[in-house]
């Protein structure tokens, strides 16, 4: 069943903002904090270097995938995020659906029921997480279309502008899991180290500072 984007976009749609994500290579993510730290926004680093884990879901025909990768103006991402240590018993994840309109973008958060991510994961406990989880009906009926494509992992640093008007993230040494719906022993993975991956996120109201920004 395809996605009913409009219904999903509706909700909330106060809250947009601009998300804009360059993929950086072969540069040090050291060298790229320095030129935030020189950047005359004065950047500063805000809370913690974390790792984060995101069990990404999608169509049967990874329709979500191909939206991204074809550059569709309307898209969504629906993952399971969750800090730090990838394997084990996974306390307070959260289901989120990243929204896309263009450049703008928007994000629903609902917190999930503790589960385990190991060997025996499949698609049968996280239908049981999302069940016994208080989500609206509206996202229940959504997940039933979707299934586990990929575990993600990488490192996110995290920066502001010094009027609070801009934030970055930059994430580096990033890992891939493929899953399935079942048998998923996570013994495989690839690992991109050369790339950096920095997104500036702002309101909608200060685009017209952005390339301040992006120009330095």
């Amino acid at each position: 069943m395809a996605m009913n984007m409009e219904r999903v976009v509706e909700k909330n749609n106060y809250n947009w903002r601009y998300e804009r994500k360059f993929v950086i290579e072969n540069i040090d993510y050291k060298i790229i904090e320095g030129i935030l730290y020189t950047h005359p926004a004065f950047f500063k680093e805000i809370f913690h270097k974390r790792q984060i884990n995101n069990i990404y879901l999608d169509t049967i025909n990874y329709k979500n995938y191909y939206d991204h990768v074809d550059g569709s103006s309307n898209r969504i991402k629906i993952r399971i995020r969750w800090y730090n240590e990838t394997f084990g018993f996974i306390e307070k994840p959260v289901l989120e659906l990243k929204i896309r309109n263009g450049l703008l973008g928007r994000k629903e958060s609902y917190t999930l029921e503790s589960f385990s991510v190991n060997n025996d994961l499949n698609i049968n406990i996280l239908n049981k997480v999302f069940n016994e989880s208080d989500l609206p009906e509206r996202i229940k009926i959504l997940l039933k279309n979707y299934s586990p494509s990929l575990l993600n992992v990488y490192n996110r640093k995290y920066f502001i502008s010094y009027d609070k008007k801009f934030r970055i993230t930059i994430d580096s040494d990033m890992k891939f899991y493929k899953t399935r719906n079942n048998n998923n022993t996570f013994l495989s993975y690839s690992e991109n180290y050369n790339n950096t991956i920095l997104e500036i996120k702002y309101d909608f109201e200060n685009e017209k500072y952005i390339k301040f920004i992006t120009e330095f």
